[in-house]
């Protein structure tokens, strides 16, 4: 049995090759709407979060013989629970990290380690910031004193629970949007000037995430961009290719 962690949209495409293949596949999701996401490709899907001792536990009673970790290229916490857990069972572990956006082209960058500084310096560049990072840290936007008198968008998954957070957070109605991405240049180009984005938060998602096109529509505009770096981890046997996945799954089993 393989499980993916497949928080992404790679991560279900790559699971549902797996299964067509003739192997036997459980798709880890932690969303909702990643659950809808993978039930269309008829695969069995486990939907809880798990820590690294229920990892353990999930791997040992399923009896699972490869943890390939699909997971978005921020989700620290989650390829490191697999990679314990892993270790702990002599299991098998395998990334898959989706290839980075280049960034040489575009002049208008400034790069940061973590959300703190992205909210920090969003505030030195722009009276309107339009966050693209998701709904997993707004609160430390929210929380800088620094954006206290400026307007912050954010354009998050269409879910009533994600909604609910940023209304909690004090997003009013007309500076959320949500809608499912990734977007096209034309898309993010009108919503970054309807908006008045004066600068742009985003992560380094790789292509599949939307990030080129997020660049090339600032880029248009002539808005600065902040780029949230990607956390370094320690991967065990990373690829970044589905025929190297395939390749190494041969070998497992």
């Amino acid at each position: 049995m393989i499980l993916v962690l497949a928080g992404t949209k790679d991560g279900r495409q790559l699971a549902a090759k797996l299964a067509q293949a003739g192997y036997e596949v459980i798709v880890s999701v932690i969303s909702q709407h990643g659950c809808q996401l993978a039930a269309q490709d008829n695969m069995v899907i486990h939907t809880d979060k798990l820590d690294q001792t229920e990892m353990v536990n999930f791997i040992r009673n399923h009896n699972i013989k490869l943890v390939i970790d699909t997971s978005h290229p921020y989700a620290v916490n989650v390829s490191k629970n697999a990679i314990n857990a892993c270790h702990s069972l002599n299991v098998d572990y395998l990334r898959y990290e989706r290839p980075a956006t280049s960034l040489s082209s575009y002049k208008n960058l400034h790069t940061v380690q973590n959300y703190q500084e992205a909210a920090c310096k969003a505030a030195d560049l722009g009276k309107v910031v339009f966050l693209t990072t998701g709904s997993r840290m707004l609160e430390t936007f929210k929380a800088e004193p620094k954006l206290q008198e400026h307007r912050i968008i954010a354009r998050v998954l269409p879910d009533p629970d994600v909604i609910a957070k940023c209304v909690a957070l004090g997003f009013s109605l007309s500076d959320i949007v949500a809608l499912q991405g990734p977007f096209s240049h034309q898309l993010n180009s009108i919503m970054f000037k309807d908006y008045g984005a004066e600068v742009i938060v985003m992560k380094n998602s790789g292509q599949i995430g939307g990030s080129d096109t997020k660049l090339s529509a600032a880029a248009e505009l002539n808005l600065p961009v902040i780029i949230i770096n990607r956390p370094t981890v320690s991967y065990r046997n990373i690829v970044s290719n589905y025929d190297d996945i395939l390749t190494y799954v041969k070998e497992v089993f």
